[in-house]
């Protein structure tokens, strides 16, 4: 049996909504949508987070937990030389501090924070939409391109908590890459 990293990290923020606040076109304006930055969020296997726009559904089950890296934010602003984001406009459910990502793409990991621990599979990069061009900043959608999280299947029921928390994986990971853009698959321009 191969012996876990483990990597301290810390949970920033817990987004939790409804509905879907980005769709159609961004010149018609974000929809106006309840949403939580919640203390602690309640997870159940094969189906996300209680209470949030991709529970349940069928066609996310693979995908229902979305996670960045708040490094990688830090650096699209400073790149584009824009103010800090507020990190809850991605609308990626995990805001993490100290998580490199992209390694754990098709493989399970977990979250464990004030004694819970939550099993995760992850599936498929988060890429960005165009809104975030509208959303962040202009040219933020293009610099969000291999950085914008993944997408996660929680695999156990648990409950995740805001703060402290240990990031365990089965590969090595380099925190300093958090913010680090990823090539996640080659291109088929020329």
């Amino acid at each position: 049996m191969t012996v876990p990293y483990r990597y301290d990290v810390e949970v920033l923020h817990l987004l939790v909504s409804p509905a879907h606040a980005y769709f159609g076109r961004a010149r018609e304006g974000a929809a106006d949508v309840p949403t939580t930055d919640a203390d602690r969020v309640e997870l159940v296997a094969g189906k996300g987070i209680v209470g949030d726009r991709f529970f349940g559904k069928a066609a996310h089950m693979d995908a229902a937990v979305t996670l960045i890296a708040a490094e990688a934010l830090d650096a699209i602003a400073a790149e584009l030389g824009a103010a800090p984001f507020d990190p809850l406009l991605t609308r990626r459910n995990v805001v993490l501090r100290g998580a490199h990502l992209a390694p754990l793409l098709g493989g399970e990991f977990a979250l464990e924070s004030h004694g819970d621990l939550v099993r995760f599979r992850a599936g498929r990069p988060a890429h960005p939409c165009a809104w975030m061009d509208q959303m962040l900043a202009p040219g933020a959608h293009k610099a969000m391109r291999g950085r914008g999280g993944i997408r996660c299947e929680p695999l156990s029921d648990g409950i995740l908590h805001r703060g402290p928390a240990v990031l365990i994986s089965p590969v090595p990971l380099d925190p300093e890459r958090a913010g680090a853009p990823t090539l996640l698959r080659p291109t088929r321009l020329p």
